[in-house]
């Protein structure tokens, strides 16, 4: 009850700061709004970064392993090592998939170059090659809006059928149902079976499909020397089993490949096993610097803004000096004036707290309606961290003024 009593009245004391100080409120509070908007601004963006990672490699599959000759997550060794690798083939898919254990799926997939397309009077120049193995619409989850993906028969088979991206459709049909229809690549005809869904704006995206031309790796042999591993060389995807670590999946990986490269015990590994993870590490501590960027820049901000509420409050017991004399002659504890005037310093501060969250939340809205792909959110958990971290600025802003006011002796005070 006594709680309440207090918590009323520094509610009144604050709004009357407020009210009778307008400009000076304003302004003192102002270097709070002001560090809160960058610190959860930049917490808010940086989330909403994470969150898109996140869903990456979702659907990309963090649970798979990429063989490739270049690591991509530590490349500062011999460059010269790195470029003489060979490149992984499908020798090397074979084998691994018929000796891996660990394994739930194995795809491998290369890119020769660019291709055109024609349909009709229509063409699309610049469209990617790409050529897969079956399995790579269950490696990384693609989802295909129109038609359908090949049936196990169609690529035993190598059937002149392919698959193209949504960019490549919409530029290709200009609004023509794509599927069923036939088109003509390199003098030869195919039946675009399906179109992938369009990729959108995920934050890793190495296999964006909007300007791809998808062939089967039996189909592409017929006119591509797909052996000639130096100048097609690609890259293997393995997913692990459930219930496997891609630590695991990784240990056997070497194994088979170190055996069907020939490789002896004391030679180096000549090719790299990597993970998306490894680009989510790199990109998380280039997240933790835009934190560190955030709390440096809106810090400088709140100290000025702390600097100010603390001079409104020793200004505040200058003003209710007598009032405080009376008080305490009253009975009043020191705890009680104590706690009054630092809920009052905490009240402002969460004002400018709160006026600095408007900014966030207008500021979001803002470079969302310019940015149709990504989309920055300011989530609950930011706003109470700005709520908080106001209150506690209000805390220190607020203690000395408060201690000052709780040590007057009555007498003096009600003599001043």
């Amino acid at each position: 009850m006594l709680f309440l009593k207090v918590f009323t009245e520094s509610i009144r004391q604050a709004w009357a700061q407020l009210v009778g100080n307008k400009l000076r409120a304003f302004l003192s509070l102002l270097g709070i709004s002001i560090g809160i908007f960058c610190i959860i601004g930049v917490f808010s963006a940086v989330d909403s970064l994470e969150d898109s990672l996140n869903g990456s490699l979702a659907k990309l599959g963090d649970d798979v392993v990429y063989i490739d000759k270049w690591p991509w997550k530590d490349n500062s060794g011999d460059w010269w090592e790195f470029f003489q690798r060979p490149y992984p083939d499908h020798d090397d898919y074979v084998a691994l998939k018929k000796n891996l254990a660990t394994a739930s799926l194995v795809s491998y997939w290369t890119v020769p170059g660019s291709k055109a397309l024609k349909y009709n009077k229509n063409s699309v120049e610049g469209g990617y090659l790409f050529v897969t193995t079956y399995e790579l619409d269950r490696i990384f989850n693609i989802e295909i809006e129109k038609g359908r993906y090949w049936t196990p028969n169609e690529y035993n088979i190598g059937a002149d059928k392919l698959l193209i991206g949504a960019k490549i459709a919409t530029e290709l049909f200009q609004g023509i149902e794509p599927v069923g229809k036939t088109v003509k690549m390199g003098g030869r005809k195919y039946e675009v079976v399906g179109v992938f869904k369009e990729s959108g704006g995920d934050l890793i995206n190495p296999l964006d499909f909007d300007d791809a031309i998808v062939v089967s790796y039996n189909n592409a042999g017929r006119f591509v020397n797909l052996k000639n591993r130096s100048q097609y060389g690609g890259t293997v995807g393995v997913k692990a089993k459930d219930g496997i670590t891609t630590a695991q999946l990784q240990d056997e990986i070497r194994g088979v490949i170190r055996a069907n490269r020939r490789l002896r015990p004391r030679e180096n590994d000549n090719f790299a096993l990597n993970e998306l993870s490894m680009m989510a590490d790199a990109l998380g501590s280039f997240f933790g610097v835009l934190n560190l960027m955030g709390w440096m820049i809106g810090g400088f901000s709140i100290i000025v803004g702390m600097i100010s509420v603390a001079n409104i409050m020793f200004v505040s017991v200058k003003e209710r000096t007598s009032l405080i004399g009376v008080k305490k002659a009253l009975g009043a504890r020191q705890f009680v004036i104590l706690l009054e005037f630092l809920t009052e310093s905490v009240i402002l501060c969460v004002i400018g707290g709160l006026m600095g969250l408007v900014l966030v939340y207008f500021g979001t809205l803002a470079i969302n309606g310019f940015i149709d792909d990504f989309a920055i959110n300011l989530s609950m958990k930011n706003a109470l961290l700005g709520i908080g971290l106001s209150a506690m600025v209000g805390i220190f802003a607020g203690a000395v003024p408060a201690w000052q006011a709780a040590g007057m002796d009555p007498v003096e005070a009600m003599r001043s």
